[in-house]
């Protein structure tokens, strides 16, 4: 579809009030319909010298705003989501941050807390985790003076990290702050 300069600016101003009518019944900021508007007449120009059209001129310009509007409209719904995810995720978070308070008399009863949650974990797992958290070896030395293999280590920590984090839960955050 070749046409001369006046010709674009006759389609423009024939098909612009038309096509922003259109959008405006699906997208309800204006600022968002005439981008989308304008989207599609930028491509309208960029393909000017190569387009070449199966369907009317009317037919294509209302078929690219429909498009535009329903990539628009999915965009924004995509976005809605992921705003009430972390609305909700940072509702939780103030919750939790507002609930937890540092009223331990001292360092020892933080210890005695995460002892008993120590004590919940089957035997050979808490002695794994000791061996891998507080004593510091690695998981091939521990596999070696057990004798057992590092996956079985493996396993092992990761049993004991999801049982503590559940057995500790109200106190992480504050076990991380003193940790670190």
């Amino acid at each position: 579809m070749v046409y001369p300069q006046n010709n674009f600016e006759k389609i423009y101003k024939l098909y612009y009030p038309k096509m922003v009518a259109f959008a405006k019944n699906y997208v309800s900021a204006n600022e968002d319909v005439e981008n989308i508007v304008q989207d599609v007449f930028l491509v309208l120009w960029e393909k000017k010298d190569e387009l070449e059209l199966s369907c009317t001129l009317t037919t294509y310009l209302f078929t690219l705003v429909k498009n535009r509007c329903l990539n628009f409209l999915r965009h924004k719904l995509i976005e809605e989501e992921y705003n009430t995810q972390m609305k909700e995720e940072l509702g939780f978070k103030l919750y939790a941050l507002e609930s937890l308070e540092y009223s331990y008399q001292s360092e020892k009863e933080l210890q005695e807390i995460i002892q008993r949650a120590l004590d919940t974990l089957p035997e050979r797992c808490r002695e794994v985790f000791i061996k891998s958290r507080i004593e510091g070896l690695k998981y091939k030395e521990i596999s070696e003076e057990l004798g057992i293999s590092v996956n079985t280590v493996e396993n092992h920590i990761v049993t004991a990290l999801k049982k503590l984090r559940v057995a500790l839960k109200d106190y992480l955050p504050l076990l991380l702050f003193l940790v670190n």
